[in-house]
């Protein structure tokens, strides 16, 4: 009896789902194809409707140019400018022009003489007069583009122009009048800018952006009007109105240039190129317009434009599923008869198994692969009872020994917690809190945030004869390393203000850079380990009525509300690689005058939008906001100024600010 048909032959019926490929396939041959005809349709598109737009231009911007030149020709216009007294020329020539202004698309026209820069202007919306509408000025910047156009060499412009004086936005139509060389005035008409652009670029179909552009690039009109270059005929216009920077690269700004280079060589026909315009990428096409002088561009966007009927291609799709669901249902059927449900029955003993029952009934057995796997998977169902058994009894021994680990470290963990926080407890203790409270009271307030539980900044008070001694001192590192140099750099300092005493910071400085030499050994103060350490000290001199300021990379800001003053810090930390310079400052103290001594934690805090530091400028602004206000309240607006500026951003150094002030 032979072999029954093994799995590999039954998986041929499973071939059918290859159509699914081939179906696949033809889907993406079937959509480059359209791709194509699409990109070949929006060419064909493009520079049919740059062509038909620049027809749509030319006639009614022609027509409305030539009649103004007509209308500049007059004689009665002329022989009226070269007589503006006689009232019976003036009569002529306005007669003229209300002739013109019934041919003229917008209904008005406007003349201007060059002697008297009198404006005369009618339209269908105002009462006749033969009275001048305004006087130009030459001083003023509305009135530039008449005076402009007087200098230019062109005998007319079409220029779009907000006119304030009557209220008016039109492309207007400036045509020189001339007796003989000589230039004696303007006259000519102007569209209505919102019709003329409604019925340009506001009736465009979706995906396709139509824009006017001079010669010089400047935009005449676009659906934005925000983009429109006023005056661009009369004057420079900035680059933001210009259609070059609708580009975001100097190589696509390149290709325009060339188009409209291209263009103004073939004017009868359009240049096309693709760019990214506005961000998106887009098919362009560009054509001349030389009576004019214009550029008639056209930006397809062949991703929104309906270049291709959708019914057309929704009856494709839908007949594609509906044979690709035809065979697809074809060789589920055929897999499920012939391989899956044996497996399923397979896959339930072997979800038994992992439930934890071992003693599952599997599938009958069978002549081919199907069979032999489940002979197979019968035999590792013993292996797995066997080793799920040891595996238990290891899992029992690891879970102990893991067990009293977690307990080692826990207990470890509350050690050095209980350590960090005694060592607060004694950094706390140096901070000269109740002497500054007994001795300073309300004339001053400290903002002192470690940036973990300890940290390496901190403050001094010294009371003397005649004064006392503030200052904030940063040390190098953060936490307990920094705790450490705080310690150190506190007995520093106390020994020198012990030597030096209380009224000279400078020498304070000083005193401190040596005792800390001393203390970390010579070799420390050059090889780059973090033992430096910036330094700011105020003696107040009660009876001088001044501040004597010394620092190290500290400065000392001073504000009365309208002015801020600065006395930087010498450039050198405490223990540097060399040296220091440390000078004493003076200045007056004043009632008004609130003075802040501050550490560098403040002012690099990141924050804001793109995570910059505070700054001196903004603490400036800052303290000279808030320096009249009593200092408690001085002290919720540093808080109020820094959290809101730190956001989310965490805290990136120590931070220390001593404020005050004294009647």
């Amino acid at each position: 009896m032979g072999r029954a048909m093994g799995l590999r032959g039954k998986s041929v019926l499973a071939l059918i789902g290859t159509c699914v490929l081939v179906l696949l396939l033809a889907s993406a041959i079937g959509w480059q194809v359209l791709q194509s005809t699409r990109d070949q349709l929006g060419e064909a598109y493009a520079r049919n409707l740059t062509l038909l737009n620049r027809e749509r231009v030319l006639a009614p911007v022609a027509r409305e140019l030539a009649l103004s030149q007509r209308l500049a020709g007059s004689q009665a216009v002329r022989q009226w400018l070269l007589d503006e007294q006689n009232t019976e020329k003036k009569v002529m020539a306005m007669r003229e022009a209300e002739d013109y202004r019934q041919d003229f698309t917008d209904k008005s026209w406007f003349i201007i003489s060059s002697q008297s820069l009198a404006y005369y202007f009618n339209d269908s919306e105002s009462v006749y007069s033969p009275e001048p509408r305004y006087f130009l000025k030459p001083e003023d910047e509305d009135d530039g583009w008449f005076f402009n156009t007087m200098k230019s060499d062109k005998r007319f412009n079409i220029n779009v122009h907000p006119d304030e004086k009557l209220g008016l936005t039109k492309v207007w139509f400036n045509v020189l009048i001339h007796d003989g060389e000589r230039r004696i005035g303007l006259a000519g008409t102007g569209l209505d800018l919102t019709t003329f652009l409604k019925s340009y670029v506001h009736d465009a179909e979706a995906g396709v952006t139509p824009i006017i552009v001079n010669a010089e690039g400047a935009i005449q009109a676009h659906p934005d009007v925000r983009r429109i270059a006023y005056n661009s005929g009369t004057t420079a216009t900035g680059s933001e109105t210009s259609v070059f920077a609708l580009f975001t690269g100097d190589a696509e700004r390149a290709a325009m240039r060339g188009a409209m280079q291209a263009a103004a060589a073939a004017p009868a026909g359009a240049q096309l190129f693709s760019a990214r315009l506005d961000g998106k990428r887009q098919l362009l096409a560009v054509a001349f317009i030389p009576e004019l002088k214009w550029h008639v561009l056209t930006a397809v966007d062949l991703d929104a434009a309906r270049l291709v009927d959708g019914g057309v291609i929704r009856q494709l799709l839908l007949a594609l599923l509906a044979l690709l669901a035809a065979i697809v249902a074809a060789c589920v059927f055929a897999l499920n008869r012939l391989v899956l449900a044996p497996l399923v029955r397979l896959k339930q003993s072997a979800q038994a198994m992992a439930a934890g029952d071992y003693q599952v009934a599997l599938p009958p057995a069978r002549g081919d692969e199907i069979g032999e796997l489940t002979e197979a998977f019968g035999r590792m169902a013993d292996k797995v009872r066997r080793h799920t058994a040891e595996l238990e009894n290891t899992v029992r021994e690891r879970t102990r020994e893991l067990m009293q680990a977690n307990r080692d470290m826990s207990a470890a963990h509350k050690k050095i917690s209980d350590s960090i926080s005694y060592a607060s407890l004694i950094q706390r203790a140096i901070l000269p809190d109740r002497l500054l409270a007994d001795k300073l009271g309300d004339s001053h307030f400290v903002l002192w945030r470690p940036r973990d539980v300890v940290g390496g900044d901190f403050y001094v008070c010294r009371e003397a004869d005649g004064g006392c001694l503030l200052g904030v001192i940063d040390c190098a590192g953060h936490g307990v390393p920094g705790a450490f140099m705080t310690m150190l750099a506190r007995a520093a300092i106390d020994q020198a203000m012990d030597d030096c005493g209380a009224a000279d910071p400078a020498a304070i400085l000083a005193r401190t850079d040596q005792v800390m030499r001393s203390m970390l050994g010579n070799e420390q103060g050059g090889t780059g380990v973090a033992a430096m350490m910036d330094a700011g000290l105020a003696w107040i001199d009660f009876r001088a009525g001044c501040v004597t300021f010394s620092g190290a990379r500290i400065a000392l800001y001073w504000s009365d509300g309208e002015e801020v003053g600065v006395i930087a810090g010498a450039r050198r930390s405490l223990n540097d690689r060399k040296t220091g310079d440390y000078r004493n400052e003076r200045v007056a103290l004043q009632p008004q005058r609130t003075f802040c001594l501050t550490t560098d934690g403040f002012l690099d805090q990141a924050g804001g939008d793109k995570g910059f530091g505070f700054g001196n400028l903004r603490f400036s602004a800052m303290l000279r906001e808030h320096a009249r206000r009593p200092l408690s309240e001085q002290a919720d607006a540093f808080s109020a100024a820094l959290a809101a500026w730190q956001g989310s951003h965490p805290q990136r150094d120590d931070i220390t600010t001593l404020c005050f002030r004294f009647a």
